[in-house]
């Protein structure tokens, strides 16, 4: 029976995946440098495969070293939820999120389930409203935390994610071939509105404001049952959407940001452990598949990702 990784190692694997250094990855693990350059040396006998390669001065993971990666993350996650479900002192109390409901049905689920999972003694209340809201409540202390859109120009937030935000509209319909475009938006405060009224301006298209909403549903409704086109983040794609590319004369967006803002928590500790997990579910959250994702325009959407998708993306029946 093959002997079973060492978690220490894979720990500072992922250190050194994450700094960039094998110097800085041995601050963080406290060990010395050789130590570490040792741990690497034997992870690589153990696996069979070089993990790292030169790039220059410095050294990159490897095709190898990136599939480890994702494992390594898992097993550590793994880890810790497992002694965090037999410890006794683990983290109790009470703990208020905000976030977008855009983000909510496809980020919640895997962010809960983790955080419950590692604190089963933790209560989790959700708030789900707009980001400029969410703003508001973090600085009036509402909110222990909050999943935003990141705007650096209003506010601060740690990044944690970048989506490509896309136009979007009804795979059934040709609302956007309509000479005066109707169009369904978040309030005027919304970042994504801005983005795309600011595209639209800079084109000479034709456009109108048909449908103002807080909630995502209420905008989505509104483009699959083909009244208004509107822009959403990759992540908020749904079955029976298209996506439009400059095919279709709809110029790129840029890319949103998703952050992480704090409040003034008297249980920090809680709100660390919560941020960590939203972190890691959303290195762990891909692309929407086929079972959920619908009917998409992947040439358009390849296209405004500025890359070629593989066969392998376009499942049966797309």
């Amino acid at each position: 029976m093959a002997a079973p990784l060492d978690l220490d190692q894979l720990q500072t694997f992922i250190q050194i995946a994450d700094t960039g250094s094998f110097t800085k990855a041995a601050d963080e693990v406290h060990r010395t440098q050789s130590a570490v350059s040792m741990q690497m040396r034997r992870l690589e006998e153990r696996i069979g495969k070089p993990l790292f390669e030169k790039d220059g001065r410095t050294n990159k993971l490897s095709e190898e070293g990136e599939k480890l990666l994702s494992y390594a993350r898992r097993m550590i996650r793994l880890n810790r939820e497992t002694l965090a479900a037999f410890d006794d002192s683990s983290l109790e109390g009470h703990i208020r999120i905000g976030t977008p409901d855009d983000y909510a049905d496809r980020f919640l689920p895997e962010i809960m389930a983790r955080f419950s999972r590692s604190n089963p003694r933790v209560e989790l209340s959700v708030v789900c409203e707009p980001t400029f809201n969410l703003v508001e409540h973090i600085k009036r202390g509402n909110l222990d935390l909050a999943l935003v859109t990141h705007d650096g120009t209003r506010s601060q937030s740690e990044v944690v994610r970048r989506e490509p935000l896309l136009w979007v509209t009804s795979a059934n319909h040709l609302t956007h071939e309509q000479e005066s475009l109707p169009l369904a938006f978040g309030r005027p405060t919304c970042q994504w509105r801005r983005h795309a009224c600011d595209a639209l301006d800079a084109s000479s298209r034709e456009y109108r404001v048909l449908f103002t909403s807080w909630s995502a549903t209420v905008i989505i409704a509104a483009v699959m049952s083909g009244l208004a086109i509107s822009v959403l983040p990759e992540c908020a794609l749904r079955p029976g959407m298209r996506v439009l590319g400059e095919a279709d004369g709809f110029s790129p967006l840029p890319d949103i940001k998703i952050g992480i803002m704090r409040g003034h928590s008297s249980k920090p500790e809680i709100v660390d452990a919560l941020a960590r997990h939203i972190t890691e579910s959303l290195d762990n959250i891909s692309v929407p598949l086929a079972e959920d994702a619908g009917t998409f325009d992947f040439a358009a959407m390849a296209a405004l990702r500025g890359r070629r998708l593989k066969p392998s993306h376009v499942m049966p029946g797309w």
